[in-house]
């Protein structure tokens, strides 16, 4: 469950990028990374305190976030796939390369628990709690600006960038700002993960884990706060589930993928939507029919 919560912190930013926004990023395990890496290497290495090692993370990601996005998201779709994906991979390749820094391939250990005043979070259902707390928060903040003005701005770039310049709406200025708004969500679940674990390594930050958080988006259903919850909680227990199946999980994986995404394009939570109304539907008309009878 904790696992859980540090995901649906993930995607739920990740969703306001993509669907909210309609900016397509590949690149969001590395502001992960880089939450993980600022918190465990100034508490590991330079002994400061977990909380303000983790809001300087947050500024060193706010930093990289801008310093990527002005001139990335002049770009859409595959370009700007592309240059999140380029950003990545060299963020990755930062992790596993400055041994002296990160520890590399072998990773960063020694990384300290989150505590509260004398109180250490060393056990999981209080670290529970905390992560939950957290991510809860996190949910109503984003609930709160897809019902603003913010959001149906959001929206309008979605649907179409230049209608949406042509009505007034600063584009480049808004998809700036939520992308850095989701890169934070990234860095503090980034910063959850490093403590909880105390110890992390590159590969928990790679492509595939980038490709992942897309993949929890598009499967909760893009556009839904509720809905990426809903996908991060999925595709974080499926593969313990298929586990049991050893070689032929990922095959099993892949299929379920594809049958979400012919027969339920707009996600899991929208598409058992959809089909509680027509079941709904299908009722009240069967009804009516044997009272009309």
């Amino acid at each position: 469950m904790i696992f859980i919560g540090i995901h649906s912190l993930l995607v739920v930013g990740l969703n306001l990028l993509m669907g909210y926004a309609g900016q397509i990023s590949l690149g969001h395990a590395a502001f992960f990374g880089l939450g993980a890496y600022t918190s465990g290497i100034l508490t590991a290495t330079y002994e400061l305190s977990p909380w303000p090692a983790m809001v300087m993370a947050v500024v060193l990601t706010v930093a990289v976030a801008l310093m990527v996005g002005v001139p990335a998201l002049k770009l859409s779709g595959y370009y700007l796939a592309m240059a999140t994906l380029g950003f990545g991979i060299i963020v990755y390749i930062c992790f596993k390369e400055l041994v002296w820094l990160t520890g590399g391939p072998s990773g960063l250990v020694g990384i300290p628990k989150l505590s509260i005043g004398t109180v250490v979070l060393d056990e999981p259902r209080t670290y529970y709690f905390l992560v939950w707390g957290i991510t809860l928060g996190a949910i109503a903040l984003s609930l709160n600006i897809v019902d603003s003005r913010v959001g149906r701005a959001l929206r309008a770039i979605h649907d179409s960038e230049p209608a949406a310049r042509a009505s007034g709406i600063y584009t480049a200025r808004l998809k700036i700002w939520v992308f850095v708004v989701s890169a934070i969500y990234a860095s503090v679940a980034g910063s959850l993960y490093a403590h909880f674990i105390t110890f992390i390594s590159p590969s928990s930050f790679d492509f595939m884990f980038s490709i992942k958080l897309v993949t929890m988006v598009v499967v909760g259903g893009m556009a839904s706060i509720w809905g990426a919850v809903f996908g991060a909680a999925t595709l974080t227990v499926l593969p313990e589930v298929l586990a049991v199946f050893h070689d032929f999980d990922i095959v099993i994986f892949g299929l379920i993928l594809m049958v979400v995404m012919i027969f339920m394009p707009q996600g899991l939570t929208r598409g058992a939507l959809d089909l509680w109304e027509k079941y709904r539907l299908q009722r009240d008309v069967a009804g009516g029919s044997i009272s009309g009878g």
